[in-house]
């Protein structure tokens, strides 16, 4: 009797314990969304004055005056700053930090402020001057300025970086402001870390990250990058997968040949990047190279578990996409812990207007590997590349020379990208892991997916593994906002939701 007495107070006590949490949570969500609702209009005045700002981080001019106006920002809100940099001449990363009485634990939000280029076609709107507009296909221009009530959550901002990745940005902004002036403290020692050049494949960042280890250690680091799950609700992820990138480049005769008298003698190059990346992977999307699966980590129980319970999706999708068909695994996310090689461009000749009857003189291919836990770059090049020579080619670095054309039957260029990156992972067991999500749920309402890693790759599993700190990934964009495209745009509901969230993690994340 006593036992099961004693037990029962323990559970009472846990449930109490709960109920008050997440009426702690509701209350202070009420607080950031009344807050929200009197300055929806400023808020995104605000977030257009950030938008507003190019930022291609290949222009430095650019990105350091990007730097400038977000420093300022958290200067502002009474954080201490500083910008940092790997080296004169590349773009800063803002780092900004708030120490909180009392506090036991150190959160990093990270963050980058750099966009994709933007050079593709059918942008409907000058990317850096935002437009309010209804959803795509119709994109109907909407006076949002001179609109009476409350801002349609649905309507959506387009710009470049609307939702990759200044959205979380202006998030966490709006979030400060709200629980300052709701008068509810923090509970974690803030740090933020901005990148300005994830969107060129952080190139600079592991050496920023190496200089800098004591200013940016902390208990948990989370990251804004990303959309949202397709089904709309919040997710939290644990990683991403990592990256190598190339350029192949074949040769054929060294000037353009009549392909009716020569087109059943001289090798065609167009021919032979198409049987070369044929060679590298299936129809299924399964990479043919050996062993390029031998690296691949074992996919933990906890996370066979998580994807199972993540919701259906891919028949909305496949019929959003035009798609008739899907390769590899029937559900999405269940291939995000194994490794993709994707075709990023293939060019060889001229067509249209400027098309000829003729063999080219090369033909390149713009590949990128997605690396799994385990598998690094180095390792994937050298894979690749074993596999080219034990398939004939002869590698080259440079253009070659009629010397080495005359001497190998097949000829390939190869070129790597600069920089590159390993995944990142965190176990969903971790009580920080755990802490993110519980603190969701109360903001929330409701349990948020938890996807064991992400499809995507970035520069942060630098500061991971230097830093040796869990990750959390809380994005807020939806996840047809179009990033790396034309058009990208965020919806305006998904930036109120992603203040309260911001708001949450900053008020209620205990462990």
């Amino acid at each position: 009797m006593i036992v099961r007495f004693g037990t029962l107070l323990v559970c009472v006590a846990a449930i109490c314990a709960l109920a008050a949490s997440s009426a702690h949570g509701s209350s202070s969500r009420d607080a950031v969304r009344t807050w929200r609702k009197a300055r929806e209009k400023v808020i995104v005045a605000d977030f257009v004055t950030l938008l507003s700002m190019p930022n291609v981080a290949t222009n430095v001019a650019d990105a350091e005056k990007n730097a400038a106006y977000i420093e300022g920002q958290l200067k502002a809100r009474g954080f201490q700053t500083r910008l940092l940099s790997a080296e004169p001449g590349t773009p800063p990363s803002v780092f900004a930090e708030m120490k909180i009485p009392g506090a036991k634990r150190t959160v990093i939000f990270y963050a980058h402020y750099d966009g994709q280029p933007i050079g593709q076609r059918g942008w409907i709107t000058n990317p850096f001057q935002p437009s309010m507009r209804t959803a795509l296909p119709e994109a109907k221009t909407v006076d949002w300025q001179n609109s009476t009530g409350p801002l349609d959550p649905d309507w959506r901002l387009f710009a470049r970086a609307a939702g990759d990745d200044k959205a979380s940005i202006q998030a966490m902004f709006s979030a400060l402001d709200a629980i300052k002036a709701a008068h509810i403290k923090p509970t974690v020692n803030i740090k933020l870390l901005y990148e300005g050049e994830e969107e060129q494949g952080s190139p600079h960042f592991a050496a920023l990250v190496a200089k800098n280890l004591d200013l940016l250690k902390g208990d948990l680091l989370i990251m804004g990058d990303g959309p949202m799950h397709q089904s709309g609700k919040q997710m939290v992820n644990f990683g991403n997968r990592g990256i190598a990138s190339l350029t192949m480049t074949v040769y054929g005769p060294t000037k353009p040949l009549h392909d009716g008298h020569y087109g059943s003698w001289a090798p065609s190059p167009s021919v032979m990047i198409a049987t070369l990346i044929a060679s590298l992977r299936d129809e299924e999307g399964h990479i043919l190279i050996p062993h390029f699966y031998d690296d691949v980590a074992p996919v933990a129980a906890a996370d066979k578990a998580a994807l199972a319970a993540m919701p259906p999706v891919e028949g909305d999708l496949k019929h959003a996409l035009g798609l008739g068909r899907n390769i590899g695994p029937a559900r999405l996310a269940d291939g995000y812990l194994a490794p993709t090689l994707n075709v990023r461009a293939i060019h060889a000749g001229d067509e249209g207007p400027a098309a000829a009857n003729a063999i080219a003189t090369q033909a390149n291919a713009s590949i990128d590997f997605r690396l799994a836990p385990g598998e690094t770059p180095a390792h994937t090049r050298e894979l690749l590349e074993n596999y080219l020579t034990q398939q004939g080619w002869f590698i080259v670095r440079d253009e070659p020379d009629l010397a080495t054309r005359v001497s190998h039957a097949k000829i390939v260029k190869v070129v790597w990208d600069a920089g590159g990156s390993i995944a990142t992972k965190t176990a969903l067991d971790l009580p920080a892991s755990k802490a993110v999500v519980a603190s969701i749920s109360r903001t929330e309402g409701y349990l948020p997916i938890e996807l064991p890693i992400v499809g995507a790759s970035s520069g942060i599993a630098d500061i991971v593994n230097l830093l040796h700190v869990p990750i959390a990934g809380v994005s807020i964009a939806n996840y047809d906002d179009n990033q790396h495209a034309q058009n990208e745009n965020l919806r305006i509901g998904n930036l109120w939701d992603g203040i309260e969230v911001y708001a949450g993690l900053l008020t209620d994340l205990n462990w």
